[in-house]
């Protein structure tokens, strides 16, 4: 039986539905292209005692790039969205001894006071990350 506090469905649509966001019960997190000519969208339905928080986050990158990471908060379910590779991976919270740590498939984002990096957990310990990147500013 499912806790009232976590309810978590999943729903693949094979129509192409663009991404949407909203502070609700229901969240369209991410569209996910499957091939160049198809496209298939991915719902998470979050339910949470308290409010669900959605926020974007702004990076600048070592690289030169910016990526926006989507942060959805709804205790006891922590997610971020990445784009990785031009697409948009869903990340879960994981143990962490300081800042944020998420994971996705082989993914780790790990983001602490303002600095965050992006790794590939399948390549050596010892490996620089994938990315680092500073949380810009949004004050002019």
């Amino acid at each position: 039986m499912l806790s009232p506090k976590a309810l978590l469905a999943v729903g693949f649509s094979l129509l192409a539905i663009p991404t949407a966001f909203a502070q609700a019960d229901v969240t369209t997190l991410a569209t996910v292209p499957t091939t160049p000519a198809a496209s298939a969208a991915l719902t998470l339905t979050l339910e949470s005692a308290s409010n669900i928080e959605r926020r974007t986050v702004s990076y600048l990158c070592d690289d030169d790039s910016a990526l926006n990471v989507q942060y959805i908060n709804a205790a006891p379910n922590f997610l971020a969205i990445v784009p990785v590779e031009g697409q948009s991976l869903v990340f879960a919270t994981t143990l962490s001894a300081s800042g944020a740590r998420y994971v996705s498939g082989p993914y780790e984002w790990w983001s602490h006071q303002g600095e965050a990096t992006l790794r590939d957990l399948m390549q050596d310990e010892e490996a620089e990350p994938l990315v680092t990147c500073t949380e810009a500013s949004n004050t002019p």
